[in-house]
């Protein structure tokens, strides 16, 4: 195998991973919306993207405080603060888009 088939594999499997964590993120989000419903992002104080500001905040100080201390999770992983990060912001693109339901 030459350079430039080795270096095609790799991208293909970069490609496959990255969109394996884009769907598995966006299946999440699509079963968290049923339960949540639209209007926990909506009907946020100060608006949508305060919300999603809000949250993502808690969600990023979390994550520093873990890595930081050590510490390990008991309820959430850092892999699925990170998800929860991602999907935030697939959210805010949604409402910056116009695309995010009102109720």
């Amino acid at each position: 195998m030459d350079n430039n088939e080795d270096v095609d594999i790799k991208h293909v499997k970069f490609v496959t991973d990255m969109w394996e964590v884009l769907d598995s993120a966006g299946n999440l989000l699509i079963k968290k919306h049923k339960d949540y419903g639209p209007t926990n992002i909506s009907l946020s104080p100060g608006g949508p993207l305060n919300g999603l500001r809000v949250r993502m905040h808690d969600k990023t100080a979390r994550i520093n405080h873990l890595i930081d201390s050590g510490a390990t999770p008991e309820n959430e992983s850092l892999r699925d603060s990170f998800i929860d990060l991602l999907n935030y912001s697939a959210i805010a693109l949604m409402v910056l888009d116009g695309n995010w339901p009102r109720d």
